[in-house]
């Protein structure tokens, strides 16, 4: 198996805070490379202003997707880098209480949020008033998690290198703190919109412990898509005659690497996918093919 077959079965494998980690990266690197080897060339790419999302309104008329594609753009490599580590620790915290589903969907519903924040505060703020900026970084949506999370179990402790145990509830006032304190300087809209991507996280599960769900649109809309696409990929049914004795032995088989297929999968969810020898990895690589 291949580094590029690994890399695609670690994907395939992973929950969601991994594959969020993979579409970050690809939305990152990709565009950023074509315009370092486009500049060689003196050609000026400029996709930032197509994902990018504007303090201005009136562009969500030409660019309506950029609610969306601001939050899997980066800056530079030191802006994703921090963004991925925190995205990856709030991740697996997130995930010791609640499902895979319900973090995709705060995650996006975080990063919507955080939007429109973002553009409501240059509406508001005589400060920031007909100020044209642009937005982009995963920072609200990863925010939303942090919050969601440090909301829901805050006496939760966590043990950070160098610092030691430490409650849940002291990282997220720390954050808070911080963007509040750096709205003096730069970056103003980013800090807003961070700002913003915490508040829903933290009304996402105060709601959530008095039986309200604010993803459960997004999450029945989630659910349409994945059943839409699951349709589209069935096949017609087709009777066929088949030997007994073949197919028995067929099911044993398959019963026999199953089993093996759930021990693998029960060895990643403890320890990661890299605790897996060279032949495990290559029996669920082919086990995937098949």
């Amino acid at each position: 198996m291949n580094f590029l077959d690994e890399i695609k079965q670690q994907y395939r494998l992973g929950g969601v805070t991994e594959k969020l980690i993979y579409w970050n990266v690809t939305l990152f690197a990709i565009p950023w490379i074509l315009t370092g080897i486009l500049s060689l060339f003196g050609i000026q790419l400029g996709f930032m202003n197509y994902v990018s999302l504007s303090s201005n309104p009136t562009d969500l008329l030409w660019k309506p997707w950029s609610i969306f594609t601001y939050a899997f753009f980066h800056a530079d490599i030191f802006h994703i880098l921090f963004n991925l580590i925190i995205l990856n620790f709030v991740g697996r915290l997130f995930l010791t209480f609640f499902t895979q589903k319900q973090l995709l969907s705060l995650y996006f519903m975080g990063l919507i949020f955080a939007g429109l924040i973002y553009i409501l505060s240059y509406l508001f703020f005589p400060a920031l008033a007909n100020q044209v900026v642009t937005l982009i970084g995963a920072s609200g949506a990863i925010m939303a998690v942090l919050f969601g999370v440090a909301t829901y179990a805050p006496q939760m402790q966590v043990r950070l290198l160098l610092i030691g145990n430490i409650r849940l509830w002291h990282i997220a006032v720390f954050y808070v703190v911080v963007d509040l304190i750096s709205l003096s300087f730069s970056n103003v809209g980013g800090h807003i919109a961070h700002l913003g991507g915490a508040l829903f996280g933290y009304l996402y599960a105060s709601q959530l412990q008095k039986g309200n769900d604010l993803t459960k649109g997004f999450s029945s809309f989630m659910d349409w898509v994945v059943n839409l696409f699951q349709q589209n990929h069935k096949t017609p049914f087709k009777k066929v005659h088949k030997n007994n004795s073949y197919t028995q032995q067929k099911h044993a088989v398959k019963d026999k690497s199953q089993q093996q297929i759930d021990e693998i999968l029960d060895k990643i969810s403890q320890s990661g996918y890299d605790s897996l020898t060279k032949e495990e990895k290559e029996f669920l690589f082919k086990a995937g093919k098949n």
